[in-house]
């Protein structure tokens, strides 16, 4: 037999292998995705038992979360002070990053990742509206948010964006802007960067363990609620000493009576 002839039987053979590899993992993930859908329909039939209202296709799952550390980004705090102050004088104040501008305002930075900008008037002004002003912000700032939400009365606007990792949110980190006529007048909030997945930490669990908790919380009457509108896998930031911290795996349930953090890890229920 030619050489030829066996390395075409060979690739032939390696192809078919690989299709038979590639069959087999997508029909492991139309299992899994049946038994997860199977257990989320299940967990919903005992929350309406319970006098919960909540509806199997409200509940938005991501199976490929886990546990990220973070670690105080120095590029990442001079990027947001150059988007809000231009150049600034940077003073080391220890835990605190101090950003000074005669002209623009002051920026302090903390070792979790909160900060907070104070503008002079008119530095910044919401040409175009402030739901504008502030995606151009934050693009200027290189920081990962879901879509910002405008609130307020007009002339008194604040925008708030949750922070984001890979489109994932991190529902308990939130950044303000507030307007004060046509200027913006302060920025606050926490950022998240430096991302690395940590050692030994923990894979997002399934959808049905987080609402199972929810209704133990309304149970124990340590919350009420008799109907959810929505459900959405994602992170919550926890804050840890000398600039790491980590987002850690959580759901974010939306309900009649607020909204509410579920720990992935722990199964705890806090009001957001």
């Amino acid at each position: 037999m030619s050489g030829s002839k066996i390395r075409s039987m060979t690739i032939t053979a390696l192809v078919l292998i690989n299709v038979v590899f590639l069959t087999v993992i997508v029909i492991g993930a139309v299992e899994d995705a049946r038994s997860e859908r199977q257990a989320i329909e299940n967990a919903c039939f005992m929350l309406r038992g319970g006098g919960i209202e909540v509806d199997p296709d409200s509940i938005r799952v991501n199976s490929e979360l886990r546990t990220m550390r973070t670690v105080r980004g120095d590029e990442a705090e001079a990027a947001i002070a150059r988007a809000l102050l231009g150049e600034a004088e940077m003073t080391d104040l220890g835990v605190i990053f101090l950003y000074e501008s005669a002209d623009s305002g002051t920026a302090e930075f903390f070792s979790a990742g909160d900060f907070e900008v104070l503008l002079n008037e008119g530095v910044i002004t919401n040409n175009g509206g402030p739901l504008r002003t502030v995606q151009r912000l934050l693009r200027d700032m290189k920081l990962e948010t879901a879509a910002p939400v405008l609130s307020g009365e007009p002339g008194y606007e604040t925008v708030t964006a949750v922070s984001a990792f890979r489109g994932a949110n991190i529902f308990n980190s939130l950044i303000e802007f507030v307007f004060n006529g046509e200027s913006l007048e302060t920025v606050s909030g926490r950022y998240a960067a430096g991302f690395e997945v940590a050692e030994g930490g923990a894979v997002m669990s399934s959808a049905s363990t987080a609402l199972l908790s929810f209704l133990a919380a309304v149970q124990n009457e340590e919350i009420e609620c008799s109907r959810i509108y929505d459900v959405e896998a994602g992170y919550q930031h926890l804050a840890g000493l000398l600039g790491e911290s980590v987002i850690s795996p959580a759901w974010l349930v939306t309900a009649d009576s607020g909204q509410y953090i579920v720990d992935d890890a722990t199964g705890e229920v806090r009001a957001l």
